[in-house]
């Protein structure tokens, strides 16, 4: 399997024969469910070419799932760190398989409410935001201090070195970000990919675990929920083999509903957030592009890489259309 030598991986771990599938969906880091006919457990390890050095560490995505899993956050539970690259070319991890399911299909959103689930979501993003880092042991996971400028500044240059072709618009709206960023309010733990499908759901809507880490950090919690209501709006679902946004379907309630929601739970005034997501959808174009690029090396594993670019235009047409308070 591409990305994965299992016997190398049983000999470390000492384990009978292994077997493996990989996930579907995974965007950066490659995921694998992984088991020895008894148990069974998720593998998380860098892509074949390495972009982010931040995004791709896999002890720091081990500590916060760690500390994170202690405080009572719903998160799998890291099992094994193994930093030796002759095992499988790269760091990785081992976590605890959780039980849910991934929605990514209309149909399957179509027999529950979705209303409550997008609402439940983000309850669990304020939830997280109310942790207090210093507390959980994670009050050195970042630098708050000057954190949107330098977002501003990390994702402009993570686009530098990721691009491969003229992306209209796109430095523009980089200039437009630069100019008034905001100070933002006390640093909370930021997920910093938080959506729909990053979440595993139990039959009864509860989330059962937030997946996906890698761009977590200390960091201004309104940068998490404007990236989750961008996501909203973008084709993250498929519906009759054709990408549909969560907010298209019946019973989504609308980005005001689901802003007003976040400040209610949390108590942060969200009036003004349309820096917040014009920068959202930057970094999210951005984030596309990277995919894109990799996509173009041959250094990606798994369906659906080939469609990833075409979804970067839209991105940085919103994030104008945010700044002028659309």
């Amino acid at each position: 399997m591409k990305g994965l030598d299992l016997e190398r991986l049983r000999a470390y771990l000492d384990s009978p024969p292994l077997t493996a599938a990989m996930f579907a969906g995974g965007r950066s880091n490659l995921t694998y469910a992984v088991t020895d006919g008894t148990h069974r457990w998720v593998l998380r390890r860098p892509p074949l070419g390495h972009v982010l050095p931040t995004a791709h560490d896999m002890s720091r995505e081990h500590r916060v799932l760690d500390a994170l899993s202690r405080a009572g956050f719903p998160v799998p539970r890291p099992v094994a760190l193994c930093t030796d690259t002759t095992v499988l070319g790269a760091p990785f991890y081992l976590m605890e398989n959780v039980d849910g399911r991934i929605l990514r299909d209309a149909a399957d959103i179509a027999a529950i409410d979705l209303r409550g689930l997008t609402l439940t979501l983000v309850d669990t993003l304020a939830d997280l935001h109310a942790l207090d880092p210093d507390k959980i042991g994670l009050g050195d996971f970042g630098r708050p201090q000057g954190f949107n400028a330098r977002q501003a500044r990390r994702w402009k240059q993570q686009l530098d070195a990721s691009r491969s072709r003229e992306l209209t618009g796109i430095e523009e709206l980089h200039a437009r970000l630069a100019v008034d960023i905001p100070e933002g309010g006390p640093a909370t733990v930021v997920h910093g990919d938080f959506r729909l499908d990053n979440v595993l759901i139990a039959e009864d809507l509860t989330v059962t675990a937030v997946l996906d880490w890698e761009m977590s950090t200390l960091g201004d919690p309104l940068s998490d929920l404007a990236l989750m209501l961008v996501y909203a709006g973008r084709p993250l679902l498929v519906r009759d083999g054709e990408p549909v946004a969560p907010i298209d379907l019946p019973g989504h309630p609308s980005l005001g509903e689901m802003a007003a929601r976040y400040a209610a739970r949390s108590g942060r005034d969200v009036g003004d957030l349309h820096w917040y997501v014009g920068f959202a959808a930057f970094k999210l174009a951005v984030i596309l592009e990277g995919v894109h690029f990799r996509y173009t090396k041959g250094q990606t594993v798994g369906p659906g890489f080939d469609t990833v670019g075409a979804m970067v235009p839209a991105l940085i047409e919103q994030g104008h259309r945010a700044l002028e308070g659309h």
